[in-house]
Order: C-alpha cells, then structure tokens, then sequence
C-alpha cells in the first residue's frame, strides 16, 4: 500500500513569467538524495485521514523543508496525484498542491533534510536539467513540462482551480533489460 505523501508547488510571477521553487535533498538522504523536487513528504498519522491529512501535511512540510510560513491549508490549489508504480519498492500516493508564495516570506532551508533551493521558470529548469546542472526525477520532470505552458502564477492558479485531478500511476515496462517508465495513455502502458 503506498504511503500517503503531499506536496507543494510553491509560484510566484505575474509581469516576469511564472517561477516555482525547488528544493535539493541532501545528498545524504536515503530517498532521493541529491535530488532537486518541490517541497513535501509523507504524511504523519496524527493529521488524520483523506484531503484535509494532505493539506496539512503539505503546508507542514512547506514550513519545514522552506520555511514558508502563512499558507492556509484550505487555501492550496489541488494539480495532481501521483502514484509510484508497484514495481518501485518505497511507493507513495502524492498529491500535488500548488500556492502562491506568501507576501513577506522568503524560503530559507532548513540545513539537514533540505541543503539549497531556487527559483526557476519550467522550461529554464528542464534545460539546467538535460545539461546535468539540476538532477530531476521522472515525476518532476512531468511536472515541469506542464507547468511551462503557463505565462504566470495567476494562469496557472486558474487553470488549476478549474481542473479535475485524475490520479496518475505510472506504469514500468521492461524492453529486454532496459526499463522505461510509461504514463497512461502512452504506448505500452495498456500491455504492461
């Protein structure tokens, strides 16, 4: 059963194009060290159970992770949920949120779980990745290549705030030794 997880996809931007923050996991880490990824982790048991558990722990690991403080958890905006595939060995049920960063806060790391952050476009983010100056897993990369359609945060929200969320749970498929990763819809996916 895959852990329930949330995450936040923090923007800012209106006149000079939307940016969003990501965070890199200390390389010590034993998930996804190294990795750069949107604010958020799993959630704890004491915020219950359904939606609500999600918005908490979202904002929750907002504050801890960025040290962004002021996001109303009623306030997130749903934009997706991702679910690991089976064959991955730690599997989570993440649900993406995303909020404008709050006026007067400014992302800090926290030192230990968190070692740096930045603001980025999508695409200019994507681009830092494929010359190897960011390293992104699969579902950020999903993620970012949406999130460059939009022009702004208020695009984005709106958009957002308009939309079904429709879980997503990728599919592995193994081409002789090579395994690659298949989203819905996609070639081979019905097949794996």
């Amino acid at each position: 059963m895959p852990r329930q997880a949330a995450t936040v996809i923090v923007v800012r931007g209106e006149a000079t194009g939307l940016e969003l923050l990501l965070v890199r996991r200390t390389p010590h880490a034993r998930f996804m060290g190294g990795i750069w990824v949107f604010p958020g982790g799993a959630v704890d048991a004491d915020e219950g159970e359904g939606e609500a558990s999600h918005r908490l722990a979202a904002v929750r690991e907002l504050h801890e992770e960025a040290g962004i403080d002021g996001v109303d958890p009623a306030a997130l905006v749903r934009f997706s949920r991702w679910i690991t595939p089976p064959q991955i060995a730690i599997r989570y049920d993440t649900h993406f949120f995303v909020a404008p960063l709050p006026a007067g806060a400014y992302p800090r790391i926290d030192g230990s779980e968190i070692v740096d952050f930045g603001w980025y476009r999508p695409a200019a983010a994507l681009d830092a990745h494929r010359r190897g100056h960011l390293q992104l897993v699969f579902p950020t990369i999903k993620h970012l290549e949406q999130l460059a359609a939009f022009p702004s945060a208020s695009a984005l929200l709106a958009h957002a705030k308009a939309s079904e969320v429709v879980p997503v749970e990728p599919r592995v498929v193994l081409e002789g030794e090579i395994a690659r990763v298949v989203l819905p819809g996609e070639p081979g996916y019905e097949a794996s």
